[in-house]
């Protein structure tokens, strides 16, 4: 596995999963894009920028989908964005450090859209918890993992 770009769906990416993919970056030399439908700051560094898009429903995970290539990692939460990359042949990571996979992402787009419907007829299904710092230590060490994979 060769690593060649990290792609981060950017609008929803918690500021510390930014940190620790900026850090990555430096230490690996590894190419990271932020693709959001606002302004990003990042790091100066010839190794990470960001892309805006128009703002609209999936423009950012649309110019990823069109932008990303084979072997390529994209970091997001978006189940439908993480198959359509999965189809494309890229890794995907969730900013919670959860791999999507070819094996498991059927399973979560079937789960996703039942809790669509039963929020559509007015169920209460709740939210994702709150953002901890377990889920960023879990993905740092997911993160680790596959870029000791791709060196």
């Amino acid at each position: 596995m060769s690593l060649q770009r990290i792609w981060v769906d950017a609008d929803a990416c918690p500021k510390p999963i930014k940190e620790i993919l900026f850090r990555a970056s430096d230490r690996v030399r590894i190419p990271v894009v932020l693709v959001a439908n606002q302004a990003l700051q990042v790091p100066p560094s010839e190794l990470i920028r960001s892309v805006q898009v128009s703002a609209g429903f999936d423009v950012a995970d649309d110019y990823i989908v069109q932008q990303a290539q084979p072997g390529e990692l994209v970091i997001t939460a978006d189940i439908p964005l993480a198959a359509d990359v999965i189809e494309k042949g890229c890794f995907v990571l969730t900013p919670r450090g959860e791999r999507y996979t070819a094996d498991n992402i059927r399973q979560r787009l079937a789960m996703r859209d039942f809790l669509d419907t039963m929020r559509g007829s007015g169920v209460d299904t709740g939210g994702p918890a709150a953002f901890s710092h377990s889920d960023r230590q879990a993905f740092a060490n997911q993160l680790d993992r596959l870029l000791a994979r791709a060196g």
